[in-house]
Parts: structure tokens; C-alpha cells; sequence
């Protein structure tokens, strides 16, 4: 695998400029992908040009730096499939840039550039694909349709998340934890008093007292109902229902106690007297 190592360092560091300037300025439509390691491999992104087949499509492209860059012209190639008359089926490009036009005072950019505008105005007579430089003379329409074919296929951009969706889901969901966490919470905190009973428990809610009526029994139902809804929509409410409805049956037992005491103590005393 080529390194730096290969390169001459007055190259290196020419080099390292113009990627940075890449980098911070590219070209319209071209996007230079750097490698520190390895400057003999030049990587680019070049957006298909609009109004040509090639809208809407990515291509990834590569130059190969030799040892005597720049006295010696790079070698393209084009890594993404693409149906065009200077493109072999390796991916070569054929431009005279490339080779018999080179000159060591041309950089990077340009050959960028040269290479792109390639896709605006192909050059059949150099062709290195033959069927697709005889269409582009013979059959335009059947070229292009070749080419929007390729590019739909193999030039797809990459997809791109909506951060915004995302956040928005993402926040929906913080808030769902937080009301359940909420929620347990206050479940967890409930006094165990609170606690309904059974439903089918004879001790569940204490017996109601229904008139003889039946318009009013009608309307003690329905009360009785509303209550039973009350308490499996909101159980602090049930409890405190409950708690109230076994209040006076607790005071009716001690009331009665009392009273039986009290007799049991009349008795007494009156058995005390006949004495």
C-alpha cells in the first residue's frame, strides 16, 4: 500500500496545501475526501451535474499519485458504476488532461474540475466505452436513458437522518418515562390502608341501604355505579370512599357494645338491690 513514504517531501507538503485548500473551498459539486497517511490516494465526491443523466447521482472517484507527481500526470478512475464514453468498465477515465495535456503546474483542483465537467460534455471520439460512445453519436436519447439507468442503480446518494424527527421522538419519549416514573411513584407512596379490596369481596364496599322505591333504588344504583367508576379511575379517591364508608359501621359496632355493657351493669345492680 502506497504511504507518504513514497512521495518526496517538497511534494508532501504542497500537497497538504492544496488538500487544505480543498477542504475549506471546494469546487462546486465536489467534495475531496482526506487521508493524512496517504497522499498518493485522493479521494472525491462529485455531485452529477443538472441537466445531464447524471443528476442527482454521487460518484466517488479516486486519483493515483506515482512517485515523480507531478512531472507525471495522475491516474482517475471512477469507483462508483458509470455508463459514459470516457469511462472503461475499470473505472479508467480517459481525458486528455489525464495524459497527453498534463502539466506539472496543474493542481488538483483542476483536474477535479476537468474530470466533472467531463460528465457535462463527454468526448465520444476517445471513447473507452464503445457502446456508449455510439450511442451518444447515433442515439442520444437511448444514451441517456442508459445513463439515468446507472446512475438510479448504482449513484444513489447516501440517506440522511432528520435530526429534528429525531429529537422529537427522542423527547416524546423522555416525557412517556417520566409520567410512568410518576406514576409508580405516587403507586409506591399510597398507604397500604388505601389499598382497594376485591371487588368480589363481601367486605369490599359495605352493604347499601336501597328504598323501597323503584325510581329511588334506580337512583341509589346509579350512585352506587358512579362510585364503583370513581374508584378504578383514581384509587386515591376510591381509598378514600372506602375509608368512609367502614367509618360509621365502625362506630355503630362500639355504640352497640356500649349499650349492651351498660345493660349487663343495670342488671347487676339490680340483682345487688334484691340482695
Amino acid at each position: 500500500m502506497a504511504t507518504n513514504e513514497n512521495l518526496p517531501p517538497n511534494v508532501i507538503k504542497q500537497l497538504a496545501k492544496e488538500l487544505k485548500n480543498l477542504d475549506e473551498t471546494p469546487p462546486e459539486g465536489i467534495k475531496v475526501v482526506v487521508n493524512d497517511d496517504d497522499f498518493s490516494t485522493i479521494y472525491a465526491d462529485i455531485d452529477g451535474p443538472a441537466g445531464t443523466p447524471y443528476e442527482n447521482g454521487v460518484f466517488r472517484m479516486k486519483l493515483l499519485l506515482s512517485r515523480d507527481f507531478p512531472h507525471s500526470p495522475p491516474k482517475g478512475y471512477f469507483l462508483t458504476k458509470i455508463f459514459h464514453p470516457n469511462v472503461a468498465n475499470n473505472g479508467e477515465i480517459c481525458v486528455n488532461t489525464l495524459k497527453k495535456d498534463w502539466n506539472p503546474s496543474l493542481g488538483l483542483r483542476h483536474v477535479l474540475i476537468v474530470v466533472r465537467c467531463l460528465l457535462i460534455e463527454p468526448f465520444p471520439e476517445s471513447a473507452l466505452n464503445e457502446l456508449a460512445g455510439k450511442l451518444l453519436l447515433e442515439d442520444y436519447e437511448e444514451y441517456a436513458r442508459h445513463a439515468r439507468i446507472y446512475t438510479g442503480i448504482h449513484a444513489k446518494p447516501k440517506a440522511k437522518f432528520k435530526s429534528g424527527a429525531i429529537s422529537e421522538s427522542t423527547t416524546a419519549l423522555n416525557v412517556d418515562q417520566t409520567n410512568t416514573s410518576v406514576l409508580n411513584a405516587d403507586i409506591k407512596t399510597m398507604p397500604s390502608s388505601a389499598a382497594l379490596p376485591p371487588l368480589s369481596s363481601s367486605a369490599a364496599l359495605p352493604p347499601l341501604s336501597l328504598p323501597s322505591t323503584t325510581a329511588a333504588r334506580g337512583a341509589s344504583q346509579d350512585q352506587a355505579v358512579g362510585i364503583l367508576t370513581e374508584s378504578s379511575a383514581n384509587r386515591s379517591t376510591a381509598a378514600a370512599v372506602v375509608s368512609a364508608a367502614h367509618a360509621p359501621q365502625k362506630k355503630e359496632v362500639g355504640t352497640a357494645k356500649a349499650q349492651a355493657d351498660k345493660k349487663k351493669l343495670d342488671a347487676r345492680k339490680k340483682s345487688l338491690k334484691r340482695l
